[in-house]
């Protein structure tokens, strides 16, 4: 992010993943996988980004709504012209009207060389069908690009929809580590090891440090499903509501957090 609107003090070093935070991390291990950051659409100052010769980072992935996919294709060309591997996560996809995410995938296919577009299930609302339905549209309408899937676990349908994503050949797959993600978290990668069930891929690592960090992190801040996230997520709601309510002091109030958004919903 641009350190120009917003506090390090307020959001953290990872919010912006200056060379310097990202050496932190590293602390001078041996680097065997790819680093990938995100970038969000007006966030992101494109002059500050080094070129990838000068930096421990080798993807960038640009995080979009189907509204301004303009400016997510060329933010992405600027980013892939200084010699990163570039994505694009269109966002909100169980939002979009359907002419309209067409059009986007389309202008994505001839106007962009992103080497994958994602599927991003932001509100933790889609089924497996509905997974099925847009993979196969993606991979339809972008013959060239590879697909992504980005699943969010309000109903506990992230590692489902992702088996969904790879039997529609879905290569770019998100997980992480005990599912850690905003709110309702992302689908668990140890989950999605275990059933890839290749050699390749070690489980034991994650569950070492899942055991020596992941459990204590988990009491000290909340991730994952929810009573208020499940809400949100049925729904087909940001879960910036649930996030609320969980600070809050009635925060199991489940009932009247379903009825206080239903009735908005119908509205």
């Amino acid at each position: 992010a641009d350190e120009s609107q917003f506090s390090r003090s307020e959001y953290g070093s990872m919010k912006f993943c200056s060379e310097k935070d990202i050496e932190k991390v590293i602390n001078g291990e041996e680097v065997k996988s790819k680093i990938s950051v995100m970038v969000d659409i007006g966030r992101v100052d494109p002059s500050t980004i080094p070129q990838k010769s000068d930096s421990l980072i080798d993807m960038m992935r640009v995080a979009s709504y189907v509204k301004d996919i303009d400016k997510a294709i060329e933010l992405a060309n600027q980013i892939q012209a200084k010699g990163y591997e570039a994505t694009i996560n269109l966002m909100a996809v169980s939002h979009a009207r359907e002419r309209e995410l067409d059009e986007a995938l389309i202008q994505v296919e001839r106007e962009s060389n992103v080497d994958a577009l994602y599927l991003v299930d932001s509100f933790g609302a889609l089924y497996s069908e509905q997974v099925s339905h847009l993979a196969k549209k993606y991979k339809s309408l972008m013959p060239t690009k590879e697909i992504g899937i980005h699943a969010h676990n309000n109903q506990q349908l992230a590692f489902a929809n992702t088996i969904e994503a790879i039997i529609q050949n879905v290569n770019y797959l998100d997980g992480t580590i005990f599912g850690i993600g905003r709110a309702a978290g992302n689908c668990p990668l140890e989950l999605l090891l275990g059933f890839l069930k290749n050699p390749k891929y070690d489980l034991r690592p994650i569950l070492g440090i899942l055991e020596s960090h992941f459990v204590k992190l988990k009491d000290e801040i909340e991730w994952g499903y929810t009573i208020p996230y499940m809400i949100t997520g049925i729904l087909d709601l940001h879960p910036r509501a649930g996030m609320k309510l969980r600070k809050s002091e009635s925060k199991d109030d489940y009932l009247g957090f379903f009825d206080s958004l239903a009735q908005s919903d119908s509205a």
